[in-house]
Order: C-alpha cells, then sequence, then structure tokens
C-alpha cells in the first residue's frame, strides 16, 4: 500500500443515472464520475463503470488500481438485491474489505447524518427510508417493473399511459397529452417507444410533466398528485411522526413537495449531504471494523 493512502477509504455510489466512486485521504475527498451502474438490469455493464472509476480515482491520486481495491470501501449500488450478488460484485471489483449494499443506506446516511428522520428518494428509481436511534428501514426500491412508484421512470412511463387513456376518451386532453403525442407521432408511436424504453428514457420525460404540473396542467397534475399519494402513505407505514425531519432527495422528489400534506410540508429540511457522503461514512464504519 503506498503511503499516500495510508488511513484512506474508498466509497461507490451507483444508480440509474450515474456511479460516482470517491476516495477520502487525509481529510481530502476526491470523486470520479461515470454511467449507470445497476448491477440487476446489467451486471457486466456495471463492473465495467466502477472499475473504469477505479482507473480514473487511481490516476488521479498517483497510485495503482490494485492498491486502491484494498483499502477499506462501502459501495452502494442499484439493483443489490442479496447477499449472493453483493459477494459476486466484491469479487468482481477484486475488494479485499468491503461492504456491498443497495444504494438506499448511502442516500439515507448522506441525507441524515446520524439524525433520526425519513428520506424520500425519487430518482430514475425510488425508494422511502426511515433512520431511528441509528437503525434503518427502508420500503421499495424494487425495480421499474414491480416497484420504483413515484420515481422519475413512473412518472413519465404514467403520462404516456394518461396520453394513452386520452385518445379513448376516458378523460380529456390536455396540453401535456397534446406535446406528447406530437413528440411520439401519435398513440403507435408512444406503444412503440414503450416497448423498449429503459427507465432512463422513461425518466427523461419526467420534467414535461413537472413544468406542466406548475402551469396547472390537469393530466400532469394528476400525475403529480398519485406519486405524492404513495409518498404519503409510505411515509406514513415506517411511522412517521409530526415535527420528525423528512428530505426529499433524487431529481424529482421535491417537486411532490407542495402535494403533500401541511404537516408533512412543515417537516421537510434541506439534506445535509449527498449520498457519495453517506457512502464514505459508511466505509469509515469498515474500516474501524479492520483495525
Amino acid at each position: 500500500m503506498t503511503e499516500s493512502l495510508n488511513s484512506a477509504v474508498l466509497a461507490v455510489d451507483g444508480g440509474g443515472t450515474r456511479c460516482r466512486v470517491a476516495c477520502e485521504a487525509s481529510g481530502i475527498v476526491q470523486s470520479v464520475e461515470t454511467g449507470a451502474a445497476n448491477v440487476s438490469t446489467d451486471f457486466d455493464a456495471s463492473i465495467r463503470q466502477i472499475q473504469a472509476g477505479f482507473a480514473q480515482m487511481a490516476q488521479m491520486l498517483g497510485v495503482e488500481q490494485q492498491d486502491l481495491v484494498r483499502l477499506p470501501a462501502f459501495v452502494g449500488l442499484a439493483g443489490v438485491t442479496d447477499d449472493r450478488i453483493a459477494s459476486r460484485v466484491k469479487a468482481s471489483l477484486g475488494l479485499a474489505h468491503a461492504r456491498v449494499m443497495d444504494d438506499r443506506p448511502a442516500a439515507l446516511r448522506g441525507a441524515l447524518g446520524a439524525q433520526d428522520g425519513l428520506i424520500v428518494h425519487c430518482g430514475t428509481g425510488s425508494f422511502i427510508a426511515s433512520q431511528k436511534k441509528g437503525v434503518m428501514r427502508f420500503a421499495g426500491g424494487w425495480g421499474p417493473v414491480l416497484g420504483d412508484e413515484a420515481s422519475a421512470q413512473w412518472v413519465g412511463r404514467r403520462a404516456l399511459a394518461e396520453t394513452l387513456d386520452a385518445v379513448d376518451n376516458v378523460h380529456a386532453s390536455s396540453a401535456l397529452t397534446q406535446e406528447l403525442m406530437t413528440e411520439f407521432g401519435g398513440a403507435a408511436g408512444i406503444v412503440d417507444f414503450a416497448g423498449d424504453a429503459t427507465p432512463r428514457e422513461f425518466g427523461a420525460l419526467a420534467p414535461k410533466v413537472t413544468s406542466a404540473a406548475v402551469s396547472g396542467d390537469i393530466v400532469a397534475t394528476r400525475v403529480m398528485q398519485a406519486g405524492a399519494a404513495y409518498v404519503t402513505e409510505m411515509i406514513q407505514r415506517l411511522g412517521w411522526r409530526r415535527q420528525v425531519t423528512i428530505c426529499l432527495t433524487g431529481g424529482i422528489a421535491p417537486h411532490y413537495a407542495e402535494y403533500l400534506p401541511t404537516e408533512m410540508q412543515s417537516a421537510i429540511q434541506r439534506p445535509l449531504g449527498e449520498p457519495l457522503a453517506g457512502a464514505l461514512a459508511l466505509a469509515k464504519e469498515v474500516q474501524n471494523e479492520h483495525r
């Protein structure tokens, strides 16, 4: 191990949009960013993205990559659903002292630090999580087929479904549904797109929905209200009480704030930090375990 890496830790935060790798040495944090890393969606591509991040980090630090992977590490990745996948990730990356989990613990620790509270994370995917006296509890995050309600991809997909309902005259069309019909060349184009679209491609439609909702578009508002109803229910199921901190993280979660009950809105606070900061904090726990 090179002298520059004494007492250093390594962290990875990977999701459906991007993967970030960080190393903290002597109190200085350096990070790099690569592409999406969801090991359930595409294991091999995810490993390549992480390894590319390791290579960039090693070059940045002026060390060998083999020295980097010997560091105490925390790896938080979308798609890690059990110990089997976690072990496969650890082996594929050649990590010596690492804890591999899904991406939720890092997001929770980053947003709340050590304090009690809940987070609503809605990015490409989604989950709700609570932390009470150091104990973490999670709900959701099971991917686009079986879950990820209120996520960006869910919002994009729901908007397209609402557009097809308008085609069927189930409800009135709106500026949003007309825009989507034009963009995709009609109902057939929407169906063709949806047949092969990735979560990220669905999620790319979410800003159209949030923007239209701000303008009062009835269909966009209905989509946002549906997402907020799910968020509200899950916050309650995880035992939220008044005045307990709620953090809205991810690209689309803050857009739900105005649709939540008033008492929940008053509990919303800015996250203390990003998931990568949480991953570094968890890497330090791994470091302490191996001292």
